[in-house]
C-alpha cells in the first residue's frame, strides 16, 4: 500500500464520519451527557472491541458465510433495537440525577462496556461495510494481512477519536443542563430511542 493510497483512505474515512451520528456515537453522547466523558469511556471501548471483531471477520473472508445467515443477523439486530428502546425508556423515566451518575458504581464500567459492545455488534452492516471498503485500498501484489491490519487499526483510531470528541462535546452540554435534570434525562432517553430507530431501519436482507 502506497502513501498516496493510505492518504486517500484517510480522506474516505473523513467523509464517512462526516455523516450524521450513528447508533454507537449517539450512545456515547448519551452516556457522556448523563455520566461525564471519563466515566463513559468504557462505552467507546466496547464499541471499538466489537468493531475490531467485525474487521477480523471481514478480513478473514467470512462475509460470504455471514451473508447466508440473514435470519440470525435479523434476530441479533432486533434484540439490539429492543435493548436500546428499553434503556432509552428507562433513562426517560428515571428521576432527575443529583450529579453525574455511575462514578461511584463499581459495576458501571462493565455495564457501559457491554452497552457499547452490544450496540455495535447488533449493527448488521458493519462486516459488509468493512468487506466492501478495504479492497478498494489493498494492493493485491503485497501481503494481505498487514494491509488489513493497517486499514483496520487506522479505522479504530479514527473512530475512537471521534467518539471521544463527541463525548466531550456532550459533557460540556452537561454543565449547562445539570440544573435541569429531568430535561437531561429526556434528552438522553430520546436520543437512545432515536438510535434504536436508526438500527431498526437497517435492512439485513438487502445485503
Amino acid at each position: 500500500m502506497s502513501w498516496d493510497t493510505y492518504a486517500l483512505y484517510l480522506v474516505t474515512l473523513g467523509v464517512f464520519f462526516a455523516t450524521p451520528p450513528g447508533t454507537s456515537q449517539i450512545l456515547i453522547m448519551t452516556n457522556s451527557l448523563r455520566h461525564g466523558l471519563r466515566a463513559s469511556l468504557p462505552t467507546a471501548a466496547g464499541d471499538l472491541t466489537a468493531n475490531s471483531l467485525q474487521i477480523m471477520a471481514a478480513g478473514f473472508g467470512l462475509t460470504a458465510l455471514i451473508g447466508q445467515s440473514a435470519e440470525a443477523l435479523t434476530v441479533v439486530k432486533w434484540l439490539g433495537v429492543a435493548y436500546l428502546v428499553w434503556y432509552g425508556l428507562r433513562v426517560w423515566r428515571s428521576p432527575p440525577p443529583d450529579g453525574l451518575e455511575g462514578r461511584a458504581d463499581p459495576s458501571a464500567p462493565r455495564r457501559l462496556f457491554a452497552q457499547g459492545f452490544l450496540t455495535s455488534a447488533a449493527n448488521p452492516e458493519a462486516v459488509f461495510f468493512f468487506a466492501a471498503l478495504f479492497p478498494q485500498f489493498i494492493d493485491p501484489a503485497q501481503a494481505l494481512a498487514p494491509q488489513i491490519a493497517i486499514l483496520g487499526a487506522t479505522y479504530i483510531v479514527v473512530d475512537g477519536l471521534i467518539l471521544v470528541l463527541m463525548g466531550a462535546a456532550s459533557e460540556r452540554l452537561l454543565g449547562r443542563l445539570r440544573s435541569r435534570g429531568r430535561l437531561l434525562n429526556r434528552l438522553a432517553g430520546g436520543a437512545m430511542i432515536g438510535a434504536a430507530a436508526l438500527l431498526g431501519a437497517k435492512d439485513v436482507r438487502a445485503r
